[in-house]
């Protein structure tokens, strides 16, 4: 039986409205679990010493030692994403050999990219559902814990997609799974060919659309709303298959 793996995450960022975001942004990935929060050096390095770190949030500037310093004092560390908001230190935390580098103020999609490239090998084994975008073509599927189980849903069967607050309900042609999950999430990890946004509780396969309006558009019996926010990109998608 498919076993979900969880992976424990540290934050370290002297920031509390860095620090927020980030929790926010592990809170919405089932696969991760948030181990602990520091503000300088010598707490992470205290945390690590207590704790199995998968994956390690590091802020480069904090006081007394800075992020890349830290890096270097650890024998073994954890997968490490680097989070800053100066551009130029890239290149020196790419050598030491951390995993991705966000830019602040970060977005959830990059985080998302960040994590996925951070945990490939294990995301892939473990947690079939949390997959990037390009290792999920219509023909394959994806795992979501629903009823206390792993469902299997096929890509192509995807009609859409309804956010539930901290639930998704994802229907196919042979009917709803709902799961906790977030609609920010599916949509970076579904092939952008096949599916669109088309409000902030919607995502949609094109595939399936059989008409549509301004306001809304139908996938067999559902009635699906278009928000003011994605109209533009859903005509311009819809206008362009139909040519």
């Amino acid at each position: 039986m498919k076993v979900e793996k969880t992976f424990n995450c540290l934050i370290v960022d002297d920031e509390p409205p860095a620090r927020e975001i980030l929790k926010r942004y592990i809170r919405e990935m089932p696969m991760l679990k948030l181990t602990g929060e520091c503000i300088n050096a010598l707490q992470a390095l205290a945390a690590l010493q207590n704790h199995a770190i998968d994956l390690m949030f590091l802020d480069i500037h904090m006081p007394q030692v800075s992020g890349l310093e830290l890096i270097k004092t650890l024998k073994h560390p954890p997968k490490i994403i680097l989070t800053t908001a100066f551009e130029q230190y890239a290149l020196q935390g790419f050598e030491l050999d951390v995993a991705d580098y966000l830019l602040k103020p970060i977005h959830f999609d990059r985080f998302l990219k960040a994590v996925i490239k951070a945990l490939p090998n294990d995301i892939a084994h473990d947690n079939t559902s949390e997959r990037p975008a390009e290792l999920i073509p219509n023909n394959t599927f994806l795992y979501f814990r629903a009823d206390r189980k792993m469902v299997k849903v096929l890509i192509r069967d995807i009609q859409y997609i309804e956010s539930l607050k901290d639930y998704v309900r994802i229907v196919t042609e042979k009917g709803p799974v709902i799961t906790r999950y977030s609609i920010a999430a599916l949509e970076v990890m579904l092939p952008e060919e096949s599916f669109i946004r088309t409000h902030r509780s919607f995502i949609a396969a094109i595939d399936k659309i059989t008409s549509f309006t301004h306001e809304t558009l139908e996938i067999q019996q559902y009635q699906i709303p278009v928000g003011k926010l994605y109209r533009q990109q859903v005509l311009k998608c819809l206008n362009a298959s139909c040519q």
